[in-house]
């Protein structure tokens, strides 16, 4: 098997484990059932995965779940302790211990910072949250993206399984930014139905990898607010925009979906210094 083929085997690897550890969150997620979904040895597929994504699987694992916990507090009413069974632990101390050394607050605490989004209008007088929205002028753009459909706060998944197709094909010196495009108004489409796309902007001349798309996102006027802090936050901003910008900017948007460009990784920075751009094309 040629050097190409072996990475193409690997990755295939990579991104099974990774579907199985998102659809399984609360099942078993052991070294050795982990290697067995990717047909390796424990031994290998530990050193291979580690090798490939520069985590260990049990930082993966981790860092998975405590994601879904982290869309699950603020999408849902769900109890915390219904949320840590499905997340995999037995109890809410344990998972609450864990949930605090990964986000730095408490679950509970984690939710109220996300509940603003909800609250009457009148709540929100004396908020502290000052967004600024500036009017930019982008170029033309060339993409590779992979579709989500389902939950917007779900499109976690698709970003991993394109970080992996970049780390094992090498691929990363020919993307010049990672964004994510929303096709649909969470307002208006069943979450089931909602459509996105987790994407690299490529540089001029690449190829595009095999199992994505090739898309483009037309150069123009945007409406653009960059957000500090937690993905789960960023419905707060979106409705600043739409209710309270829009409105009031004397602008319209143009007939193409938002997008959003992310400036570093949870792999990077702690939530409260992740930095993303929420881009509304204008008329």
């Amino acid at each position: 098997m040629n050097q190409v083929a072996q990475h193409g085997a690997y990755e295939k690897r990579i991104l099974r484990v990774l579907d199985y550890i998102h659809d399984n969150p609360a099942g078993d997620l052991s070294l050795d059932k982990l290697a067995d979904v990717a047909a390796m040895s424990r031994f290998h597929w530990h050193r291979v995965f580690h090798a490939m994504t520069g985590e260990t699987c049990h930082e993966a694992v981790l860092r998975l779940r405590m994601y879904r916990a982290a869309c699950w507090l603020i999408q849902k009413d769900w109890p915390v302790a219904k949320i840590a069974v499905e997340v995999g632990y037995q109890n809410s101390q344990s998972f609450s211990r864990v949930f605090r050394k990964t986000f730095g607050s408490t679950p509970l605490q984690f939710r109220k910072r996300g509940l603003p989004v909800g609250r009457p209008r009148p709540e929100l007088k004396g908020s502290e949250i000052v967004h600024i929205v500036e009017i930019d002028k982008t170029e033309d753009m060339r993409l590779a993206g992979l579709e989500h459909r389902g939950p917007y706060m779900e499109i976690g998944h698709a970003f991993e399984k394109i970080g992996a197709i970049a780390e094992s094909r090498g691929f990363w010196p020919n993307v010049r930014g990672v964004l994510g495009i929303y096709h649909d108004d969470p307002g208006a489409v069943a979450e089931k139905d909602l459509r996105a796309h987790a994407a690299f902007i490529l540089t001029p001349g690449a190829d595009v990898p095999d199992g994505m798309e090739e898309m483009f996102i037309q150069g123009g006027e945007i409406a653009r607010l960059r957000f500090k802090g937690p993905y789960a936050g960023l419905e707060c901003a979106y409705k600043y925009v739409f209710g309270e910008w829009l409105p009031q900017s004397g602008r319209e948007p143009a007939d193409q979906a938002c997008y959003e460009t992310y400036l570093n990784s949870p792999m990077e920075v702690a939530p409260e210094d992740l930095l993303t751009d929420i881009c509304v094309p204008l008329k």
